[in-house]
């Protein structure tokens, strides 16, 4: 077994602070406990690893990070943005993959609680009560990454969802399409769901677009399979000219269903997404889609949460980044 700092300290009949300021401060412990010390740590081969500071400062310099699905494309830049951002600050991040699933986040909660992470990073997901509740009772600074709660006084960096949705959608309208369909998550999401939708929304009646609001398909929770939501879209609405996709995923099966039966993307039907992930460079057509700016999302919430930890004013409770379009192949204008 590994030596510890306590083992140190007993064998030098010293405090565990009086080690620690050996390590860090040599100067300031006088010379023949400084002696015991170091002939301890030699000794022992002792060599002092992070938890043991945090035992002796109350801080790791470790960050906790919640992702709800990693093979999702969305956190690549995210978690880059983090990863900069933390390594600038002199921390390091402890990412967990919770799947969506209640009991296996509260296991990682539990395991951030044990390594004395110095806050959280939760991402996308909900804050639900019981989330809420256990979150509140480690007692550790939390940053909500793209995602918010209006229920609860939870930091967060994220994008306007509904704004974006709205500039997405008024795109394709003021590009000539007048028959819109929109591939949504259910609005019981109330992230990437509702406010989305409500985007799409708002762009119809502010056109006099309403008979459009019914041209929707909404994937089956986070177990979708994009190609099979795009076929019932295709389904649905064979005859709209633009279809706004709340996720590059959705784009990008809907892409390779047109393919597959032979229509073409933009002629026959413009395609937009939504995020701006790295594939979205690589479809063919390029997609034309709603850009998150998913680095800076990352950057900015690992920013906003070690200041935070350690202990800066933050007079910005939910913080919102600009997105913007990038107009790309999958999309025309129509002509009247």
């Amino acid at each position: 077994m590994k030596p510890t700092i306590r083992d140190v300290a007993n064998l030098a009949k010293v405090s565990i602070s009086t080690v620690s300021r050996v390590m860090n401060a040599p100067d300031s412990v006088v010379e023949s406990k400084r002696t015991r010390v170091l002939d301890a740590i030699e000794k022992l081969k002792y060599q002092p690893n992070a938890l043991a500071r945090g035992l002796i400062y109350k801080k790791t310099n470790t960050i906790g990070v919640v992702i709800p699905d990693i093979r999702n494309a969305y956190y690549a830049d995210v978690l880059r943005g983090m990863e900069d951002a933390a390594d600038k600050r002199g921390f390091s991040l402890i990412i967990s993959n919770m799947d969506r699933d209640r009991k296996r986040l509260f296991s990682y909660l539990n395991t951030f609680y044990e390594k004395q992470v110095d806050g959280i990073l939760y991402t996308s997901d909900s804050v639900f009560p019981d989330y809420y509740n256990e979150l509140n009772r480690l007692k550790m600074p939390i940053v909500l990454v793209a995602t918010h709660s209006m229920e609860y006084e939870l930091p967060s960096v994220k994008i306007d969802d509904e704004q974006a949705a709205y500039d997405a959608v008024k795109f394709l309208i003021e590009n000539g399409h007048r028959k819109i369909a929109m591939i949504g998550f259910e609005l019981s999401d109330n992230i990437s769901g509702l406010p989305r939708y409500q985007g799409f929304l708002r762009a119809l009646r502010e056109y006099d677009l309403e008979s459009c609001k019914d041209n929707v398909v909404f994937a089956n929770g986070w177990t979708y399979d994009a190609l099979v939501v795009a076929e019932s879209l295709i389904e649905k609405c064979p005859d709209v000219t633009a279809v706004f996709c709340a996720v590059d995923e959705f784009a990008i099966g809907l892409l390779s269903c047109l393919h597959e039966r032979g229509v073409k993307v933009p002629d026959d039907i413009s395609v937009m997404g939504f995020d701006n992930i790295r594939m979205a460079r690589m479809t063919i057509p390029k997609l034309t889609t709603v850009a998150q700016p998913m680095y800076e999302i990352g950057q900015r919430a690992a920013e906003k949460l070690i200041a935070r930890i350690e202990g800066q004013d933050d007079p910005v409770l939910r913080e919102y980044l600009p997105h913007g379009i990038v107009v790309r192949a999958s999309t025309r204008r129509l002509e009247r």
